[in-house]
């Protein structure tokens, strides 16, 4: 009996069906996964619904949809992540970029001049994301990186090397240690924000705890960057802070504990309180 031909078509329809149970985009996963073992755009897909897969790459496609059936994002899989319209590598070693953080980016390039000289401060780049996507809108900004991983640091240099940005400046250190006695403009911040038993972390296994988790209240780190950003900027800096949902007046809370003033919280596309800034000094006079 001869066996039935692997067309596009076909494996993708399996492949969807198949991950229909762990994903909301099953058929995207799927399209997105099979487009990176042909290396072609999704376009091609389209365009070409019959064109029969050889063996090689049939077991390819398959190995890729048994990892992405057992929960691991289709990003690891397939090795990068689309944010900001910039193509990122993403490993094991970083987060995944979400979509969500593009509103931090949004609301940082809302605050930085874009004919001026501005220094930035990114801390806990992880993959470089949040770096990468203010310096390809502002490139006559400098931006200082920092991460505690230096895995997490490689990528995110391989990162901006990709998009032909070089206006990053990328540290390994503790928080603000790598740049003490500097000071910036606007302080932009993505970090930990999950509860050290919040079930969510067995969603997100795949990724590393340490860029999660912030201890029982999941504040850990927002405490340390209100307290540690006063000593790196300069008076009426900005202090801009993704969080979570649940977080926004305990956020505000711990700012004005340490000084900041001005706070505001902005919503994402779901409607939720997702990044809050703050400015350091005196709260500022509406005429």
């Amino acid at each position: 009996m001869t066996p039935t031909p692997k067309t596009i078509d076909s494996v993708l329809t399996d492949a969807a069906d198949r991950l229909v149970t762990i994903s909301d985009s099953a058929r995207l996963d799927a399209e997105t996964l099979l487009a990176c073992v042909l290396d072609v755009p999704r376009s091609h897909l389209f365009a070409h619904p019959e064109e029969e897969l050889t063996e090689l790459l049939a077991n390819d496609f398959e190995a890729a949809i048994i990892r992405r059936n057992a929960g691991e994002p289709v990003a690891y899989i397939s090795g990068n992540k689309e944010f900001w319209s910039l193509q990122l590598k993403v490993t094991a070693d970083t987060l995944v970029p979400r979509p969500d953080t593009e509103l931090l980016v949004e609301q940082a390039l809302r605050l930085i001049p874009g004919d001026q000289d501005c220094r930035v401060l990114d801390l806990g780049t992880g993959s470089g994301a949040i770096a990468i996507a203010i310096a390809s809108e502002r490139p006559k900004i400098k931006i200082d990186a920092i991460d505690s991983n230096a895995a997490a640091l490689i990528v995110a240099k391989e990162n901006a090397a990709l998009n032909q940005l070089h206006n990053i400046n990328f540290l390994q250190g503790n928080w603000t240690e790598p740049v003490a006695n500097q000071c910036f403009d606007l302080v932009v911040s993505n970090p930990p924000y999950v509860r050290d038993d919040d079930p969510v972390l067995h969603d997100l296994r795949f990724e590393p705890e340490s860029a999660l988790a912030a201890g029982p209240d999941g504040l850990d780190a927002i405490k340390i960057i209100a307290n540690d950003a006063r000593t790196v900027i300069v008076a009426n800096g900005i202090l801009l802070l993704e969080h979570g949902a649940d977080q926004e007046d305990a956020v505000a809370d711990i700012l004005i504990q340490n000084g900041w003033s001005d706070i505001e919280c902005f919503k994402d596309l779901a409607g939720q309180p997702r990044v809050t800034t703050a400015r350091m000094g005196s709260p500022s006079t509406q005429d």
